[in-house]
């Protein structure tokens, strides 16, 4: 039988009473339990501390951590909020450490099945499912491959997390993106694995603003990675194909033009953006001649998107 390897959680949580008790729910109800589960109340002021604190008491494995409160909602405190909840864990002989965000939920078998592909493949350094939203929709890989992780929920091989330095505290965000792509710099892989997906219960990028100026601030946080421009304006027409028609491209190319004209700070070293760049190019390539092919008319072939059997 194989020997899955032993795991911790960390959640940085703000304001989060909305759906944080169903995400505790999934994890109390997994088939294989954490050594510990850290949730970061990050100034949380909504009853979020309450929710946890019933469930720290009946379950000796769960607990609440207290960060200051703070007026701003930015990413460079979510990044904050995880080392802290992280430097809790460290005594313990875990394997595996995992950031959870406070709105998903997923099957009792969820973290079996990740850590299995850990177990399996010792290259893995970094490892998730897809998100599918409460509307039917999930992440868009096809700007993107399978070897982007998404944020919602970061399953980490200790030694990798720990290699790349962890999370960098960025204001703009892009943190769960600058984690995967060093842990790829590093020689690790890093891979989506599509036989599970886990529900977002609050549409990705709108706890404070909605879906329009979301995306405005994705195309800022483009910037900010590094995208490479031909890549940009590739994404960007692709995007005002989505609903709504035009509207969500042109914001992103707007958030990447303003960041752009303003020389926004990159928060990432040029050898990163050199990396980075690279393998958008290498994609673009691949997409390019995919879609050139005879009877092929799809930028990412279905069939990558897809779990190999």
């Amino acid at each position: 039988m194989l020997k899955l390897p032993s795991y911790v959680l960390v959640t940085p949580a703000r304001n989060e009473v909305q759906f944080i008790e169903l995400t505790i729910q999934s994890v109390v109800a997994q088939t294989m339990r954490p050594l510990k589960w850290v949730i970061v109340s990050d100034g949380s002021t909504d009853g979020t501390d309450e929710i946890v604190s019933r469930y720290a008491v009946a379950h000796e494995w769960i607990e609440l951590l207290r960060m200051p409160e703070r007026k701003e909602r930015h990413f460079a405190g979510k990044a904050n909020a995880f080392s802290a909840g992280k430097a809790r864990l460290d005594g313990l002989p875990y394997e595996v450490v995992a950031n959870l965000d406070a709105d998903i939920t997923f099957e009792k078998d969820y973290f079996t099945y990740l850590l299995g592909k850990l177990a399996v493949d010792p290259l893995l350094g970094v490892v998730g499912t897809p998100y599918v939203e409460k509307t039917g929709e999930s992440f868009d890989y096809d700007f993107t491959s399978l070897d982007h992780v998404s944020g919602a929920c970061q399953v980490f091989r200790r030694e990798c997390y720990e290699g790349i330095g962890g999370y960098i505290p960025v204001k703009v965000g892009t943190i769960d993106c600058i984690a995967v792509i060093t842990a790829r710099m590093k020689g690790w892989k890093t891979r989506t694995f599509t036989g599970k997906v886990c529900q977002h219960h609050r549409k990705v990028g709108t706890a404070e603003r909605g879906p329009i100026k979301a995306n405005f601030y994705t195309g800022v946080m483009d910037y900010a990675m590094g995208n490479h421009p031909l890549w940009q304006l590739f994404r960007t027409a692709y995007q005002t194909t989505k609903k709504p028609i035009a509207a969500r491209g042109l914001a992103l190319g707007a958030g990447f033009l303003w960041a752009f004209l303003r020389q926004a700070e990159r928060p990432v070293s040029r050898e990163f953006i050199a990396f980075h760049r690279r393998e958008q190019m290498e994609r673009l390539k691949s997409k390019l001649a995919r879609k050139r092919l005879p009877g092929d008319n799809t930028a990412l072939p279905r069939g990558e998107a897809r779990e190999a059997q």
